[in-house]
């Protein structure tokens, strides 16, 4: 793709300083970028990488416009600007139309859908115009996936499910199969508690390689619009995660809790089931929520690394927490005694 910088901001806006007739040809960073190149520059710092940089032209703040004397885009949101931009420059190659005939398709679908080799789509599926359903997919029996979605090779989508209108779903994910539950005898034998609800997704939703999303025991896993979750995330049965929520990768939501909208989820953090997280709270990367959150904000409980020898000394005292809280309660305790006798 070739295009002009004035063609640019016709179709996605900004303000344009320089020569519309420059021609781009891609995005790039402004460390690899050439001629033909659009960079951009969304944190100051970077500064001394734009004055080097040898891209034809860039993406800069109104507060940055003085930085350079090149072409530039003005936009509020650099990044969010660039996102945009690389989308139009990088369109996803769509394989083509039709049904491989390696596929076993046991539902009628739409002309527009493309099925890759070895696919097994079971009855009563519906699926959208211009699905992909990728090489080696699983689609168990009454699925329902949403137009323009795009399943990538090998994710297994399990009975009932209902993934919504442009999903992008990596490969190896698993969405619908059995939450965790099983109840306890008299002889400590664990019984298994038959899982039907489904996991129902909504529009706009990615999900990375090798998530998982397991159905609800009775009720459904409801995934709202908009959800973005990242690599090895597990998300167990009767969940709740509101919309334009993200996660980031080896994350997870233990059973029955409810995340809000918009809420952000770092890395290896863990929320406990049966909670409820609120709209627009921010938990940090390694954090373990054990108690419901309802006020917008930033939430971090995690230790940073240190020497060992370090944390087996300030171990040693956190096993001692309790007992030097009472000899400080008792102390209190005798202060405030002497201070009524005299």
């Amino acid at each position: 793709m070739e295009i002009s910088l004035g063609e640019l901001v016709g179709r996605l806006g900004g303000e344009l300083v320089g020569d519309p007739a420059v021609s781009i040809k891609q995005i790039a960073t402004l460390d690899k970028a050439g001629e033909g190149d659009l960079a951009f520059l969304a944190n100051p710092r970077y500064r001394a990488a734009l004055e080097s940089s040898q891209a034809s032209a860039f993406i800069l703040s109104p507060k940055a416009a003085g930085l350079t004397d090149r072409p530039r885009i003005l936009a509020a949101d650099p990044y969010l600007y660039f996102a945009r931009a690389a989308q139009w420059f990088n369109p996803p190659k769509r394989p083509a139309i039709g049904i491989h005939p390696s596929a076993v398709v046991a539902s009628p679908l739409p002309a527009s859908v493309s099925v890759g080799p070895n696919a097994v789509i079971g009855e009563n599926c519906d699926l959208g115009e211009n699905c992909v359903i990728g090489p080696g997919c699983l689609i168990g029996d009454g699925v329902q996936i949403g137009a323009d979605s795009w399943l990538h090779a090998g994710v297994k989508v399990y009975a009932a499910c209902v993934i919504g209108a442009r999903a992008i779903v990596h490969s190896g994910a698993v969405i619908g199969s059995d939450g965790f539950g099983f109840a306890r005898d008299g002889d400590k034998h664990w019984v298994k508690i038959p899982q039907i609800g489904r996991v129902v997704i909504g529009d706009d939703v990615e999900i990375g390689a090798n998530t998982t999303i397991d159905r609800g025991a009775l009720d459904d896993t409801l995934i709202g619009n908009g959800v973005k979750l990242d690599n090895l995330i597990q998300i167990a049965h009767n969940v709740q995660v509101g919309d334009d929520t993200i996660m980031a990768g080896h994350s997870g939501i233990a059973g029955s809790s409810h995340v809000g909208r918009r809420v952000m989820v770092g890395g290896q953090a863990g929320i406990a089931g049966h909670l409820v997280v609120g709209d627009d709270i921010v938990v940090s990367a390694g954090t373990i929520v054990t108690k419901s959150l309802d006020k917008p904000g930033v939430y971090t409980a995690m230790l940073p690394q240190m020497p060992h020898a370090d944390w087996v000394r300030n171990f040693a005292h956190l096993r001692r927490l309790d007992a030097m809280a009472d000899r400080l309660r008792e102390l209190e305790k005798k202060l405030a005694d002497k201070k009524e006798k005299s």
